[in-house]
């Protein structure tokens, strides 16, 4: 079955061809991050429009490069939701122009559901039932999945995402924006036994985080420092990051202990930061469990993790969706496939 992944939830246009048989032959992301710096964050109605320019565009060049034709197709996935609006109708209103047009099932997935399997498209990939680390910009959560669709959420972040604690921090030192990407570059550079920050939620006896006051944290520093200079602002990154990564580890052991599972999987865009990695990679090595990320091109928003949920979907279901999205989308209201 080829399936056509159409991802436009926020600010990254993601078009991919997934085949049942032959796996992913074919991705394409367009990022819009530079149009949204000049304003310090996504601006809704800007993203929306640069996805109208370019899923066409890219839908044409998966299609070339897996030497495929519309027709070739045999159903199309789209993010639903969550995300903003606006952006989510434009994978929404192509999917299902197309499936009328070809007479192909249409399908809608959860953004969320996407992130949660796209560690199924690495080389080793885990088998169910596992942890999943969701962290990213927008969420940052620990689920026991035992199939597709069957999660159970086991701890949740109670305010900043770990991804939007990372950014955030960045536009305190003057990093820019996105600045997650830049805090940890500078953060390998700097002395991370100079500073120490607070673990938010370390000891909590539960799995649910909070890095909200570890922002804070690094805004009182900052102001007691003064005049920062490079060096000093490479240190404080050093700092942020280490307590950020001691805490996601934590409490993914936690997770581990808790479930009784012996598989972790990380999905999202902080998945991708080398020293969270090396962290899980240490723990794992030391209490003796696997870890599994996705390829680091799939760790961000991308069409891939899209057409691979619908194909699990399909397979499994063979229930088509109708035209919709659901800015705001609970996760654990999903049917199991």
């Amino acid at each position: 079955m080829l399936v056509l992944g159409l991802e436009s939830s926020c600010d990254e246009t993601g078009v991919a061809l997934y085949d049942t048989e032959a796996g992913l032959l074919a991705h394409h992301l367009h990022t819009q991050m530079a149009m949204h710096a000049e304003y310090g964050g996504v601006v809704p109605e800007l993203a929306s429009r640069d996805h109208i320019r370019r899923v066409v565009p890219l839908t044409r060049a998966c299609l070339a490069d897996a030497g495929k034709t519309l027709q070739d197709l045999d159903a199309i996935a789209y993010t639903q939701g969550p995300g903003l609006a606006g952006a989510l109708l434009t994978a929404a209103a192509v999917a299902n122009g197309l499936g009328v047009a070809l007479g192909k099932p249409v399908i809608g997935v959860h953004h969320l559901e996407g992130h949660l399997l796209s560690p199924l498209l690495a080389d080793p990939a885990p088998a169910f039932p596992f942890v999943a680390l969701l962290v990213s910009g927008g969420h940052t959560q620990l689920m026991a999945v035992h199939g597709v669709g069957q999660y159970t959420l086991l701890g949740d972040t109670l305010d900043d995402a770990a991804g939007e604690a990372f950014d955030k921090t960045a536009k305190l030192l003057g990093l820019g924006y996105p600045g997650g990407p830049a805090l940890s570059k500078l953060a390998d550079t700097g002395d991370v036994n100079r500073f120490t920050l607070p673990r938010p939620m370390l000891h909590s006896g539960d799995l649910d985080f909070s890095f909200a006051g570890l922002k804070t944290a690094v805004l009182t520093l900052a102001k007691k420092q003064g005049e920062i200079d490079d060096a000093t602002r490479a240190d404080i990154c050093a700092a942020f990051q280490a307590a950020m990564v001691e805490v996601l580890t934590a409490k993914c052991w936690g997770a581990l202990k808790q479930t009784g599972l012996k598989q972790l999987v990380v999905a999202g865009g902080v998945g991708a930061n080398r020293q969270l990695r090396a962290g899980l990679d240490a723990m794992a090595a030391k209490r003796r469990f696997k870890v599994f990320y996705p390829p680091l091109d799939l760790c961000t928003d991308n069409g891939a993790m899209i057409a691979f949920a619908g194909a699990q979907r399909l397979r499994h279901s063979h229930e088509a969706g109708s035209f919709a999205v659901r800015p705001r989308w609970d996760l654990s209201t999903l049917d199991a496939a």
